[in-house]
């Protein structure tokens, strides 16, 4: 769902100059005003200053190859583990994105994604509309997937929920059955999975897109209690400065409060932050928050060390770009993020996945099992306009404890 263009060399250069400025003198009177993300008693850390991750597990999940599948667009991966398979699908487009030839597809594995199974369909266009990528839910023994569908230019953007009716036997087994239940919310699509309240509700985070392609803004969708068929749609206030972005959001959700991290638009530098604390239902107004971010979606979450967590691109010197891709957490029990790891660069000769200057690194999804963190990403491979393949990365939990400032 990413709306992308390129930025002009002179204008990462000028970016860069001022960003060195602002975050390298650490907390100043003007950061007092920013949302604290980051932890103010030290900056973010550049690209060089952020350690490599070490001992984490690459792979691809689907390449692009056009040549083979005539697929020309991919774009926002989603995992889960559900009765001990790895699932992930995808939105996925012979022609441009966010047309009506989009469809959503998937694969899954029973390695831990060291290999996948053949692609399998979840959900065909029909002609008239798209259906493409979302997020999953497994739930009750139930796996479902909520996705965007859309006509041309966003045209009656709503969710529609699948449900899993036929489990695959084997890792070659394509034969997996969906169903579509219905559209489940109006007006939303979904970006980041549900996560349960204490109120016995559900909420996933996403983004509206109301007037067309040029800007999205910030939402969740709340069910009703475990009813995943119908879930009601609630906009985030965007204040008249934030009107020009691509508002694509991710939440941490907490007992008392819930945390959504909005991705800004091209002239932002930082991550956009709101506030909830009736369960979604009101927001504080969008402002800025003191975690450097490109213009790109993140992907948060709590660790069952206790940290939070959130996958992007959070360098200070970032200069708009969607590398390297990196994992802020906090310490265990503490809100604010305070350290940043790189778990790849654009360069990356050891493979597998592609490795090119440049390469956009971007849109991510992960979910924790079994002492890891699976991070699954798109990859341009330099090409832009998100003509991208899909990769993951499989990360000890182990190496994110510690080793804090």
């Amino acid at each position: 769902m990413i709306w992308h263009k390129r930025q002009s060399n002179v204008f990462g250069v000028c970016f860069l100059i001022l960003s060195f400025f602002h975050f390298q003198k650490g907390a100043t009177a003007d950061d007092d005003a920013l949302f604290q993300l980051w932890a103010p008693s030290h900056p973010a850390p550049s690209a060089s200053e952020a350690p490599l991750l070490k001992d984490v597990r690459f792979s691809v999940i689907k390449k692009r190859e056009m040549e083979v599948d005539g697929f020309n667009w991919l774009h926002g991966l989603a995992l889960v583990w559900h009765k001990n398979m790895l699932f992930s699908f995808w939105g996925h487009n012979k022609k441009d994105e966010n047309t009506p030839t989009e469809v959503a597809q998937g694969r899954h594995s029973l390695d831990g994604g060291v290999t996948w199974s053949p692609v399998w369909m979840l959900a065909d266009h029909t002609e008239t509309e798209g259906r493409s990528h979302g997020v999953f839910l497994s739930h009750d023994g139930k796996l479902w997937a909520f996705l965007g569908r859309f006509g041309a230019g966003y045209a009656d953007l709503r969710t529609e929920a699948f449900l899993l009716m036929t489990e695959p036997i084997s890792q070659e087994d394509v034969s997996l059955a969906w169903e579509s239940t219905g559209i489940a919310a109006q007006g939303f699509w979904p970006c980041d999975r549900p996560i349960r309240m204490n109120d016995g509700n559900w909420i996933m985070a996403g983004a509206r897109i109301p007037d067309g392609p040029k800007h999205a803004y910030p939402a969740v969708a709340i069910s009703r209690g475990n009813d995943f068929s119908h879930w009601d749609t609630v906009a985030l206030p965007v204040p008249d400065r934030f009107r020009e972005i691509w508002g694509e959001t991710t939440i941490l959700v907490e007992s008392e409060e819930i945390v959504a991290i909005v991705r800004g638009g091209w002239d932002h530098d930082t991550a956009l932050v709101s506030t909830s604390r009736d369960f979604g239902r009101r927001w504080t107004e969008l402002q800025r928050s003191n975690l450097p971010m490109p213009c790109t979606k993140a992907f948060a979450g709590h660790l069952s060390t206790g940290q939070r967590y959130v996958v992007g691109t959070f360098v200070r010197d970032h200069g708009r770009a969607r590398h390297p891709l990196t994992l802020a957490v906090s310490k265990p029990g503490e809100n604010l993020f305070s350290q940043l790891y790189r778990i790849r660069d654009d360069i990356f000769p050891q493979g597998p996945g592609e490795s090119i200057v440049g390469t956009a690194l971007s849109y991510p999804y992960a979910v924790e099992h079994e002492g890891h963190l699976y991070v699954a990403y798109s990859n341009d491979g330099g090409r832009g306009r998100n003509l991208n393949s899909a990769e993951m990365a499989v990360i000890p939990i182990a190496s994110l404890v510690g080793n804090h400032k």
